[in-house]
């Protein structure tokens, strides 16, 4: 069983992939933005994406996460059939952009039935590396960060499961081999916390190609992302990824300032598409990483509110699919995440309103939402709990009620609080909520209030217990340290 950190950390492979991918997208091919102007999720690009929307990249990957998140075993012949079936579907029904190489090799198993359609696409592609001599576009290791999520505990299986799925489209070795080395990078990350897996991965691909590997990996680490602009081949693209993810600092935790480790994220991802060219996926390969390193708790709400795509994937779902494909498929004895909803721990409704602006309600699961158009859960929800309010106006925050139990506490904190403003910004009600408003609401609402009137911590969270003491006001002593961190600014 994960632990909270590591669930979270599992939660944001594929949902840092998508919000790579997304941010990548205005700039594919084209002129990345200036230094020192940062990316954003503006859409356009190649494909005329809507603002937010993620491109091939994350939609492959989440073929395999629908066959992954069912517990299979990725290297057997059905779990195959069952992902290359997906590719085929959504080269027909919803591919915005499609790679070359990808494009021929589903090209010639349109027509072949479901049985040994996994055999059948792997030889295609064996048969285009043997026309071309070259099959080592980056078009497998683009998607296949979600396969580390299968095999937590044996990165042996996992090697086997990434070459396996590199090789349904891109035959050359090479392509496999980079996958290898990502997914144990991702992997490891989920598991330990650090960035150590992808050279770990050099012992998991064949020996007579370690030292040439190694030699790239040391040529990434030495170069700016943008030294590798031809990043079409899965070396450059990897080693562009590379580049971004070790060559950006880690900033100071400082609440006060505000400054969170876990921007690192932010500013890797902003790296990874300054390196130019594809930069879709580039930023797609290095955000499977970051997510599995900074967890889904270290994406910023506004990329997490943004982003969507094929199959009316939302920042929930891609945060479902890995967390059910670490699980081995299986929701935890409540359900969750999957369940339709999560049932509340208090038998009493509560409906406060925010005592700087009543626009803002604080509540708990059992909340009534009439009249509410925006809801921000910093609790497990279900898939249908709000189902009256917009998806796109849903913001689920990763913050556990426990000490010790949250990677990026002060970061989730205010992050939470800013899509408050944001969403009041924009002239909704605001429903902010836990599952019993008595420690993570008032937490948060706390911080929402420094952010509104300029209050400091101790002042704001004393509000809070006025208001809330009734109803079993509780901050925990990590939150409450944090809010009184953050600097009134």
């Amino acid at each position: 069983m994960l632990t909270a950190m590591q669930s979270d950390r599992a939660a944001g492979v594929l949902l840092g992939a998508a919000c790579g991918d997304a941010l990548g997208v205005p700039y594919e091919f084209s002129s990345p933005p200036p230094e020192g102007q940062a990316p954003r999720m503006s859409g356009g690009g190649l494909g005329d994406y809507a603002p937010g929307e993620y491109s091939d990249d994350t939609q492959m990957a989440v073929c395999i996460a629908e066959v992954a998140a069912t517990g299979a075993d990725l290297r057997e012949a059905d779990a195959l059939d069952r992902i290359a079936a997906n590719f085929v579907r959504w080269r027909t029904e919803g591919a915005t952009d499609v790679g070359i190489q990808t494009s021929r090799v589903i090209a010639e198993v349109r027509r072949h039935g479901s049985k040994g359609l996994g055999a059948a696409m792997r030889e295609a592609g064996r048969a285009l590396h043997e026309e071309t001599g070259r099959s080592a576009g980056n078009g497998s290791l683009m998607r296949t960060g979600i396969v580390a999520l299968a095999y937590l505990d044996d990165p042996v299986a996992m090697a086997e499961a990434a070459r396996a799925v590199s090789e349904l489209t891109h035959f050359d070795d090479l392509a496999a081999d980079g996958c290898v080395l990502w997914c144990e990078g991702v992997r490891h990350a989920v598991v330990h916390g650090t960035f150590d897996g992808v050279r770990r991965g050099l012992e998991l691909i064949p020996e007579q190609r370690r030292d040439q590997w190694a030699g790239w990996l040391d040529e990434a680490e030495q170069h700016e992302p943008r030294h590798f602009p031809n990043n079409g081949f899965v070396v450059t693209a990897l080693q562009a990824a590379w580049s971004a993810i070790v060559r950006t600092p880690v900033p100071a935790d400082d609440p006060g300032k505000p400054s969170f480790a876990c921007d690192h994220l932010r500013d890797a991802l902003y790296a990874a598409v300054g390196a130019g060219n594809d930069t879709d996926t580039v930023a797609a390969i290095a955000g499977a990483l970051l997510g599995a390193r900074w967890g889904a708790s270290g994406v910023p709400l506004k990329w997490q509110r943004a982003v969507h795509g094929w199959e009316r994937n939302r920042a929930a779902d891609l945060m479902r699919m890995g967390l059910l494909t670490a699980a081995d498929g299986k929701p935890d004895r409540v359900g969750w995440p999957g369940a339709d909803r999560m049932e509340p721990p208090l038998p009493r409704p509560l409906a406060a309103a925010h005592p700087d602006d009543a626009g803002v309600v604080l509540g708990n699961l059992m909340t009534p939402v009439e009249g509410i158009d925006a809801v921000v859960s910093l609790c497990r929800v279900g898939v249908q709990q709000f189902a009256s309010v917009p998806a796109e106006n849903q913001v689920q925050v990763w913050l556990v009620d426990q000490a010790g139990a949250n990677a990026n506490t002060a970061f989730t904190v205010d992050q939470a609080a800013r899509a408050v403003a944001e969403l009041r910004e924009e002239g909704h009600k605001v429903l902010l909520h836990c599952a019993a408003g008595q420690s993570r609401t008032p937490a948060v609402a706390a911080r929402y209030a420094m952010l509104r009137t300029g209050k400091n911590g101790p002042a704001a969270l004393a509000e809070m217990r006025t208001l809330l003491d009734g109803h079993g006001y509780y901050v925990n002593d990590e939150l409450r340290r944090v809010v009184e961190a953050f600097d009134a600014g």
